[in-house]
């Protein structure tokens, strides 16, 4: 497919102009950040994995009735996607203790919480992302009532089935960060789930050793990165045990410009 235009760059992905109107490229990079940015360096073959696994769980999602942007993946690193405005709000789905949850309250990490919480956070990096109620999200405008109701329902659900999901591949959901955007339809429009579902957003342990399969291996210095992305893949029957020779072709090809 010829390159188009690019329209955003973020953190982990690229956004191209899409074929048609309406769509969007969204290609996976290789790159890592933790602490908002503050912390950088680069994960070989996380984008070709991220891609994969984001397009086999958006696949899932759709196919319960959870509306999503993905349309098709077109290779290794590329998604074609509807085009959405992006609601401002990260979504934060936890199910057991982790990460700033155990620093704020004093929890021990690994609590299981006696029921699911939803967090909201304003998405801007200057800011470091502040946690926000229902409350500002309303008073600023950043979505109506009626939005966040279908947010947060469409949250639990991806919640529910991917926790069992998971589970029946020995991996613990512990929390994980949704994005919605506004698909339109003239002057009205829906929302609709956005992004991307990887360990790149999620809290995946092991069930049986509690190791972590995802970028806190990144975050914490543990080493492995690549390993524990490439797990959660086989364990989802998106990769075979000796399928790593195929992140060596990509990256053999991208390097030569092909």
């Amino acid at each position: 497919m010829t390159r188009r235009r690019q329209i955003y760059e973020g953190k982990a992905k690229i956004l191209y102009e899409g074929p048609e109107p309406g769509t969007i490229i969204q290609y996976f990079k290789d790159d890592a950040t933790a602490f908002n940015a503050q912390k950088k360096g680069t994960i070989s073959g996380k984008g070709v994995l991220n891609n994969r696994i984001s397009e086999h769980l958006f696949t899932l999602l759709g196919g319960i009735g959870i509306p999503t942007h993905f349309i098709r993946r077109l290779n290794m690193r590329e998604q074609l996607v509807r085009q959405v405005e992006i609601i401002p709000i990260e979504v934060v789905i936890r199910n057991v203790v982790a990460g700033s949850l155990a620093k704020r309250f004093g929890l021990e990490d690994g609590t299981t919480l006696p029921r699911t919480i939803i967090e909201y956070y304003y998405k801007d990096d200057a800011l470091n992302d502040p946690m926000v109620t229902d409350e500002h999200i309303a008073a600023f405008g950043w979505a109506t009532q009626e939005e966040m109701h279908d947010i947060a329902d469409m949250a639990i659900r991806v919640n529910d089935f991917m926790a069992g999901l998971f589970a029946g591949v020995g991996i613990k959901l512990v929390d994980f960060k949704l994005e919605f955007g506004r698909l339109y339809d003239g002057e009205f429009s829906r929302v609709i789930l956005a992004d991307e579902i990887s360990p790149d957003g999620c809290r995946l342990w092991d069930m049986k050793s509690g190791d972590k399969l995802d970028k806190d291996r990144f975050r914490l210095d543990l080493g492995g990165e690549v390993e524990a992305y490439q797990e959660v893949a086989r364990r989802l029957g998106l990769m075979a045990e000796d399928e790593s020779a195929v992140l060596d072709l990509d990256e053999h090809r991208k390097a030569r410009g092909k």
